[in-house]
């Protein structure tokens, strides 16, 4: 199974970015998806989560109204696009894959290597 996430960079504050993660290996369409991110000297955090046919989707207080996750099942990709971005979102983005429907790390069974957003002022 590999997750890859890409679409990181730098960025204004104010501006936006797209984020994807490619799943293969797995049965994607069966898995509920969730995006998660470390700042530096922080723990990782609970970004957002959609369930597997989209019918559910969740978000971190933090970047309600901001971010939108969506996911494409023929693709096998998950996408995470930030708006009105904030220095404060600096960090390294992660993708995960969960059988379940929980917004702890712990529930999610595959992970992405990571892309860095930095978030300038």
């Amino acid at each position: 199974v590999q997750l890859q996430a890409f679409g990181g960079g730098l960025v204004q504050a104010g501006g936006s970015l797209r984020l994807s993660c490619a799943a293969s290996g797995l049965t994607f369409s069966r898995y509920n998806m969730g995006w998660f991110r470390q700042a530096p000297g922080k723990e990782r955090e609970f970004v957002a989560r959609i369930m597997c046919a989209s019918a559910l989707k969740d978000y971190a207080d933090s970047v309600k109204g901001r971010f939108t996750i969506s996911r494409d099942n023929a693709k096998n990709t998950v996408y995470l696009q930030m708006s009105s971005l904030k220095p404060e979102d600096t960090a390294v983005y992660y993708c995960a894959a969960s059988l379940g429907w929980s917004s702890h790390e712990t529930a999610y069974i595959y992970w992405g290597q990571g892309t860095l957003v930095t978030v300038s002022s």
